[in-house]
């Protein structure tokens, strides 16, 4: 028993250093301030794409292997079969042209089953599925132990924790999210800033 209470703050510290960013953004939606502020680095729009665009999905080890050559920030969806609110959000919100071209031009985007039974081999550890938890170890570590489906989670250009974002959302509310980040927008603003910038 004393194993399982140690497991998930070890998980979460192997993978992500704990960003201040997480607990602004959670707490920015929630009405609490925050002070960060560094000079934005992107400011192009990402609306300049096709209609047809679709969200270039990828494994996490993908994702990874990817930010050798090129760092991104990452996007992971993190959902179950079994959650009709992930279903959804992959219909309605992952399928509008313009979420899937901020996506696909700040992120790698990244599907995790949290109840996925493969092992991910990620900055030199493994994850699994533990049926004590009846989930993925890695789900487990981005989620910090709060399992809610769908949670998107954004992670930085070093894979660390940017922020977890659980619930549904629809396109419009996804957007001003995915280029808060995505435009390094938290580097120089508060949420609550920005929210009232746009």
């Amino acid at each position: 028993m004393l194993i399982k209470s140690f497991l998930l703050p070890i998980l979460a510290t192997v993978l992500f250093s704990a960003c201040q960013q997480q607990t602004q953004l959670t707490a920015g939606l929630a009405g609490a301030e925050n002070e960060t502020i560094i000079p934005a680095v992107f400011t192009a729009s990402a609306e300049a794409s096709t209609a047809a665009e679709k969200i270039q999905w990828l494994t996490i080890e993908q994702a990874a292997e990817k930010m050798k050559q090129e760092p991104r920030k990452v996007l992971v969806d993190v959902y179950t079969d079994w959650c009709g609110w992930c279903k959804k959000m992959d219909k309605n919100t992952f399928t509008d042209p313009k979420v899937a071209a901020i996506i696909n031009k700040y992120y790698y985007a990244v599907k995790l089953d949290a109840e996925g039974r493969e092992p991910i081999e990620l900055k030199g550890h493994t994850f699994k599925f533990k049926p004590e938890y009846k989930a993925h170890e890695l789900a487990v570590a981005l989620l910090n132990g709060q399992m809610s489906f769908p949670t998107t989670v954004y992670l930085d250009e070093q894979m660390n924790m940017l922020t977890p974002v659980p619930g549904y959302l629809d396109a419009e509310s996804i957007t001003p999210i995915l280029r808060y980040f995505g435009e390094d927008h938290h580097k120089k603003m508060t949420w609550q800033e920005y929210e009232k910038k746009n």
